[in-house]
Order: C-alpha cells, then structure tokens, then sequence
C-alpha cells in the first residue's frame, strides 16, 4: 500500500494544490477548565482555522506519579517548576470525561476537531464519537502497537516527528500504510519554545520526495513567521498553539492569542492567492501598461534618402513605433521619406 498524494478531513482536502489546512491546538491552554475549552474553540473558529486539536489524556495514562530519577524534570526544562511529569501531566490534561462534550461543542459550531491520542483509552472513546482524525504526537512515535491501532481505523492520521529521527519515521510510516494510506507527517521540532536556527524548514521539501504524501509543519516557535514560511514552501497543514488573550498557561509562553493567530491564518490565505497558477500570460491588469515597453522612434529629423544611425534613432518608450528586434536590420539604411523628431519608426519608412 501508498500514501495517498491527498487525504480528506471531513470535507477538506489536504495535500498540494489544496489551501493549507490550519489547525489550533489546544494543548494545556485551558487551564484545566472546560470553560476556557469553549472559549478558545470559539476564538480558533473566529481566527478562520480549519480544525481544532485536543490532546486526549490524563496524567495515569501517559505517565506514573513517580519522583524517582528517571521522572523528574531537568531544570534547564521550560516545565521544571512541575518537579516530576505526572504533575506537569496533571496540569496540562484534558480529562477523558470532556471529550464528548468537547465534540458536541465543536459540532453545534460546526468547526472540525480531533485529538491527539496517547493509549487505547482515548482511541476507544474517539472511536465512539467517530473522530474524523488521529494524531501521533512526537514522544509517541516510537509506539508501534498504539500507532498500529490507529492505522486500523483507517481514519487520516497525522503524525509528528520532532523526536524522531529518519529510522524512526520510516518504522512509523511503514506500520500505519501496512493498513492505512491515510497519512500526513509534519516536520516538527520538540523543544519550547523551537530556536529559528533548529527548525529546518527544508526537510519539507525532503519529506515530500521522500513519503509521497502530504507533508506539514508542527510549530514551537515564538511568532508566526516561521508557519508563514513553512506553508510558503509547500507545508499542506500547519499546527500552532492557540492561547486565551496572553493568560499564563502551562503552554503559553510559546502560543499564539487570537489576534495573531487570525494573522497568521490571514497571511497564509493571501500567499496562497499570490501563488496562483503558472502563467506566462501578461495579467489583465498589466494589458493597460503594455504601451510602457519599448520602440523604435526618430530622435533626430532625418531626411529623404539620409541613412539611419544610432544618433538619429532610438529605443525609447513607448511602444507605438518599430519593434527594438529590427534595429540592427534599419541602420544603414535610407530613409524613404522626411522623418521629424518624435516620430514612430515603421518598416514602410525605411528602404531595403
């Protein structure tokens, strides 16, 4: 089995010659309230985006509550005020008893979601409310018996690699086409927030020629610039954080408000009228110029039977007299009749 060159999200096209399809991730921004879930759907929707994400899990099924070594957050880490990851788990989860009312909100807007999944806990409850996609989050592309059942639900699925190397993504990209050609990877870079120097925005471009399928961009980095230019070059879907008008959440410090969030939506849309086509056709709005170009015309009178040099004829604008491709044939030539300053120069004035 191959990748599809296209996959479809509900009534969306994703994949080249498609808009790029924006999705705001809501990660941890809802500061643990299902309030400020409706709230930030409805500022995602209101910035123009084309889906929301949702990570679906709770801190016992991603982690252990465990102060031991190997669970303690290093203090170079943007999470280390947490001490362990269960308790950053803690503060950044969406509670799996959320979910169906999360959908039934996004239904009643009719805006797409889907989520992130992170066990077989959250696949069987996004199964249930036939979730229209599925995403692989970085950490967990190395689960190959949980990438395995998501591929047989043979819905799209969106895979992250910014903790993965070339080996790594090959083992995941031929697990899930071994039973779904639904497949979209996104270049991604996991640290927080992502340095400009670190994101390599080329390896899109590789991944294209690579996979065969549609390629994204998964963002970390402060601003917008960067997903501009990753859907400048060819990024099919772009995934940025969305946060509540600067509230201090535990993904904040690298997620867009909504204001620049409509921004970067707004930038995508109007770069992608500029793409446009291939064209080699003078626009309809150029036409009105075309007597700018260049033409032949009499810059010094010339007389019957004188000859035609470079001091008495020239290219100048614009475009009424002889095309420029005949200068070389006129000069030296004489002219047929009395030629004043500022006129057209015609093949008829000139004998051969």
């Amino acid at each position: 089995m191959y990748p599809k060159k296209r996959i479809q999200i509900n009534k969306k096209y994703i994949g080249d010659g498609y808009p790029c399809y924006v999705v705001a991730e809501l990660s941890g921004n809802h500061d643990g309230k299902l309030s400020r879930v409706y709230k930030l759907i409805d500022k995602a929707k209101s910035a123009g985006v084309d889906a929301i994400k949702i990570q679906a899990y709770e801190a016992d099924t991603i982690t252990i509550d465990s102060n031991k070594k190997d669970f303690k957050i290093k203090k170079d880490n943007a999470w280390s005020k947490f001490n362990n990851l269960y308790n950053l788990y803690q503060k950044a989860q969406t509670p799996l008893k959320w979910i169906p009312s999360i959908f039934d909100y996004c239904k009643k807007k009719n805006i797409t979601i889907f989520a992130s999944v992170f066990d077989m806990s959250s696949v069987q409850i996004l199964k249930k409310l036939n979730c229209p996609a599925y995403k692989i989050a970085s950490p967990e592309i190395t689960d190959i018996p949980l990438i395995e059942e998501v591929a047989k639900t043979k819905k799209p699925i969106i895979i992250s690699t910014g903790l993965a190397n070339l080996k790594d993504i090959i083992l995941a990209y031929k697990t899930i086409i071994k039973f779904n050609d639904n497949l979209v990877i996104l270049k991604c870079t996991s640290s927080y927030p992502t340095k400009e120097s670190e994101v390599n925005l080329k390896t899109i471009l590789d991944m294209k020629n690579r996979f065969k399928c549609p390629i994204g961009f998964s963002d970390h980095t402060i601003g917008n610039n960067i997903p501009i230019l990753a859907s400048a070059i060819g990024a099919n879907m772009i995934e940025k954080h969305l946060i509540d008008n600067n509230k201090k959440t535990v993904d904040s410090f690298f997620s867009l408000n909504h204001k620049d969030f409509k921004k970067l939506v707004n930038q995508i849309r109007q770069n992608e009228i500029a793409f446009g086509k291939i064209s080699y056709k003078i626009s309809e709005s150029s036409t009105k110029n075309l007597n700018g170009r260049r033409s032949l015309y009499v810059v010094k009178k010339i007389k019957k039977d004188e000859r035609i040099t470079y001091t008495n004829i020239k290219s100048i604008r614009p475009s009424f007299g002889l095309h420029p491709k005949y200068l070389k044939k006129v000069l030296g030539k004489k002219a047929r009749k009395d030629l004043n300053f500022g006129d057209r120069l015609k093949l008829n004035d000139v004998k051969f």
